[in-house]
């Protein structure tokens, strides 16, 4: 007989009651999750996060004690004291630049959900339990901000890619390594590394290369991506 899974032990942090409160209430009555910790402020969600080890913290965007931002910053201090904790920020906030903080230094275990797009408790355990894994959520409404941006401005730092550079950038977009998109256009990695650069330079992302410069850069790609495809739709 199989043993059972080992449950996910979670964190739940939000300055309003109502809402970390429900968002218990929901979490508790899946046989996966375990709700381990409920806390109103960074600070308390900081020592909580310390005492229970959970898997997963599920956090607001903005609450106590520094307000815009702490759940933010609590994320990125996980990144570098427990790597292997993932972070849901569940916010109210469509600001692309806050995802973008939020996947500073790797996608892994990062999600951004907006609360008025949750429809279902189903949605907030695919979140949890692909952070858990490794993985990353973003909502498709904060490729939205940038797409609007974009409708908004009719040049692109993007039009100064080649045609090499906008193939490459299409393959990050993938979520592929530099390896991988070498053996996938049958270039040396030393090319696609080249290439890389100059993309990140053209789109003024400058520094080493890292995970968030890629993650900029797909934002970026996906944006002018889909508005294309609304400016080339037939007129209804």
């Amino acid at each position: 007989m199989a043993e059972p899974a080992t449950p996910i032990r979670v964190v739940i942090a939000d300055d309003a009651y109502v809402v970390r409160a429900g968002i218990a209430a929901s979490l508790e009555a899946a046989p996966e999750i375990d709700v381990v910790g409920l806390c109103a402020d960074g600070d308390e969600l900081t020592a909580t996060i310390a005492s229970t080890r959970p898997d997963v913290v599920i956090t607001d965007l903005r609450m106590p004690p520094s307000g815009d931002g702490e759940g933010i910053l609590i994320a990125s201090r996980l990144r570098e004291t427990a790597p292997e904790i993932g972070v849901i920020v569940i916010t109210q906030y469509v600001e692309a630049a806050y995802a973008v903080a939020l996947m500073e230094g790797g996608t892994s275990r990062r999600a951004y959900l907006l609360k008025d797009r949750i429809s279902s408790r189903a949605e907030v355990l695919q979140a949890i339990h692909a952070v858990a894994a490794g993985g990353s959520v973003i909502d498709p409404a904060v490729v939205e901000v940038l797409i609007d941006a974009r409708l908004r401005d009719p040049t692109s730092p993007l039009d100064e890619l080649t045609e090499r550079e906008r193939e490459i950038l299409g393959q990050i977009a993938q979520g592929k390594s530099n390896a991988a998109i070498a053996r996938s256009l049958f270039l040396t990695k030393r090319a696609v590394e080249k290439h890389v650069n100059s993309i990140f330079s053209k789109l003024a992302l400058p520094g080493p290369e890292t995970v968030s410069r890629r993650v900029k850069a797909t934002l970026m790609f996906l944006a002018e991506s889909e508005s294309r495809q609304r400016l080339d739709a037939p007129l209804s």
